[in-house]
């Protein structure tokens, strides 16, 4: 019989640096989609609470404590990520194991708005996208998760079948950024 290796979906990425700005691959953990059933939105407000010290996110909104975190990712559906869902949540939400999809990068730095400023049609801005912010759109081509948890940090989920092509993309934005601030 085959033994099979987990494999990161970004092969375990060498940190990448140009221009003060930092690409890195977050270590692989459970990701899981809630999303509640008709009419259980508070229920299962109240059950994630319970369980894991976080309500349902309202739109564009991150939350985390501890382990756990969950960001707002679509009409009425939330990534829990960090932890395995609490069994009581399956009562008010589909719920499905998302870990395997999700390729999640890290770019930090004071040029980070700069380098996604080139990547994606969302403004992220300060005031725009603070922290605690969660939002979704097109990355170059690829649909993504963009999460700022704080500071000069966003990560960015896109699936895993365009890991490398994020990789390149990234690594070329931030290249011509710094490029540009040399000028």
């Amino acid at each position: 019989m085959a033994e099979l290796i987990a494999k990161s979906p970004a092969r375990g990425l060498t940190p990448v640096e140009a221009g003060g700005v930092t690409l890195t691959e977050a270590p692989m953990g459970p990701i899981w989609a809630v999303m509640p059933y008709r009419g259980k939105g508070a229920a299962l407000s109240a059950a994630l609470e319970a369980a894991h010290g976080l309500g349902f996110p309202a739109p564009g909104l991150l939350a985390e404590t501890g382990d756990a975190r969950i960001a707002w990712s679509g009409l009425d559906q939330a990534f829990l990520m960090g932890v395995m869902p609490d069994r009581a949540l399956a009562a008010h939400a589909a719920l499905t194991d998302q870990s395997d999809a999700w390729t999640h990068l890290v770019l930090e730095g004071a040029a980070v708005r700069d380098v996604l400023a080139r990547w994606m049609p969302v403004e992220l801005s300060p005031s725009a996208c603070p922290p605690g912010s969660a939002r979704r759109s097109l990355v170059g081509h690829m649909t993504a998760l963009v999460l700022h948890p704080g500071g000069d940090r966003f990560e960015i989920l896109v699936f895993r079948s365009m890991a490398a092509t994020a990789i390149h993309e990234l690594t070329r934005s931030m290249r011509a950024v710094a490029a540009r601030r040399e000028l």
